[in-house]
């Protein structure tokens, strides 16, 4: 089943609801490390929130337009 695209052609609108989303789940992530006695498991959320984070600043970088190719 397809999802239906709310405000098509709202690039910015889309940008925020992703960047939200991520920034949810890092901070859901990093905030799992406390609830966890496994190293193992700790590593893996605070690496998957590190990885979000660099997710999300690659959207932030779009929105000023300072990626490769908006240049």
């Amino acid at each position: 089943m397809a999802m239906q695209c709310e405000r098509p052609g709202d690039t910015r609108y889309h940008v925020d609801r992703i960047k939200g989303m991520l920034s949810e789940a890092m901070d859901h992530a990093r905030h799992d490390v406390e609830c966890v006695d496994d190293p193992e498991a700790k590593a893996m959320f605070e690496t998957t929130a590190e990885v979000l984070g660099g997710l999300r600043q690659a959207y932030e970088r779009f929105e000023r337009g300072s990626t490769p190719a908006r240049r």
